[in-house]
């Protein structure tokens, strides 16, 4: 192993990636791209649904219930209407999420304690906004019920929830340390996979065959440009993720610089071994995108919960290395975990990118075809 000859070919390939304004917005603009879109376009945060409320009541009870409906963060009341017949227009038109109907003598039953009943319709289209509507009116509807009920309730169960890690549920906070790990995936198979390819294409890779410099060689001095980039990209995410979406960095920078190292070390293998094997730009890329965008997006954990795919899916993430580093990253940023609680997830991702690098080794052959 040369140290010479890999100097040489990082300074070519450094040379190619300044000159090629591809490579440089690959590089750097995609990567804040990815961050600004996904970061302000993703949320799962459920709030400020659009209410109707059909009061045939309208007594001070019925009002009081409604207040505090739209006192909360989670329901904007938008329109009253006169029948209840005009509530599906409202749901069906898209105008409102969700609608409070309550009938004439809900306030009189409710002062003489029989059972007051008031209807909540929560368009189900989108199930996973309407199961959290749902609780939320669950919820505010059971502090009406004991506002009503007076002293005459007394609870036996005195319940204090306390949320950790993210006591604000902010969906952000979970959204962005998985999105590094989304972006990191594809920059880094998708700039590699694009270089030995692109030797074949161009003609200069006869050059590089009839030079002393040895496989491994070539393609270490391949992977430090690459490698520096996506570091790079990662400080800039976090930086990003820190300051502008305000989510918190509880753990160690060493310790994510690390994890991120041994990860990009995996996804830059990949998107050489890709290149090696397809020797065509085009063809590269796409194969580098479906291995590395659509497994670390689907099966990672960083926008479905793993428990809740079928038992195939299951099992084929654990292949997904992007799986090991969105829960490090999650780990890190939002429970301060030191590396120590990360060595089994870091040794799999460390067996990854060997495996690979060692497969682009016995891949590329220094012959012509």
């Amino acid at each position: 192993m040369s140290f010479l000859r890999i100097r040489a070919i990082v300074k070519k390939e450094s040379i190619h990636i300044l000159r090629d304004p591809f490579s440089l917005a690959m590089g750097f603009l995609m990567p804040l791209m990815l961050l600004f879109i996904f970061g302000y376009a993703i949320s799962l945060d459920v709030d400020r649904l659009t209410t109707v409320v059909n009061d045939l009541d309208n007594t001070s009870a019925s009002r009081e219930l409604v207040r505090q409906f739209a006192a909360s963060e989670y329901f904007e009341i938008v329109k009253y209407v006169d029948r209840y017949q005009d509530i599906d227009l409202y749901l069906d038109s898209g105008q409102a999420r969700v609608a409070i109907a309550i009938p004439a003598g809900f306030s009189s039953k409710a002062a003489t304690r029989k059972d007051a009943q008031f209807q909540i319709i929560v368009d189900g289209s989108d199930s996973n906004t309407a199961t959290i509507a749902l609780g939320y009116a669950s919820g505010i509807a059971e502090q009406v019920v004991r506002r009503f009920a007076g002293s005459k309730i007394t609870p036996t169960i005195d319940t204090r929830v306390r949320v950790w890690y993210n006591p604000e549920l902010k969906s952000r906070n979970f959204i962005i340390p998985g999105l590094v790990a989304v972006i990191m995936a594809v920059v880094g198979a998708l700039l590699t996979s694009l270089t030995i390819a692109r030797e074949w294409e161009r003609g200069t890779m006869e050059q590089l065959i009839s030079t002393p410099i040895k496989v491994p060689e070539l393609i270490i001095g391949k992977l430090i440009p690459y490698f520096v980039i996506g570091l790079i990209d990662v400080l800039l995410s976090v930086v990003l993720g820190v300051f502008l979406f305000e989510v918190p960095l509880k753990g160690s920078l060493v310790a994510l610089l690390v994890v991120s190292g041994i990860f990009l070390f995996g996804v830059l293998s990949l998107g050489i071994l890709v290149s090696i094997v397809a020797k065509s730009q085009v063809l590269a890329a796409q194969i580098a995108m479906v291995s590395s965008y659509l497994p670390a997006f689907l099966l990672s954990g960083f926008m479905f919960a793993i428990p809740n795919m079928p038992t195939a899916l299951q099992v084929l993430s654990y292949v997904v290395p992007a799986r090991y580093f969105v829960g490090m990253m999650k780990d890190i940023f939002l429970k301060g975990n030191p590396l120590s609680f990360l060595l089994f997830d870091t040794a799999l991702l460390l067996v990854f990118g060997t495996v690979l690098f060692v497969a682009a080794n016995k891949k590329l052959r220094k012959v012509m075809e």
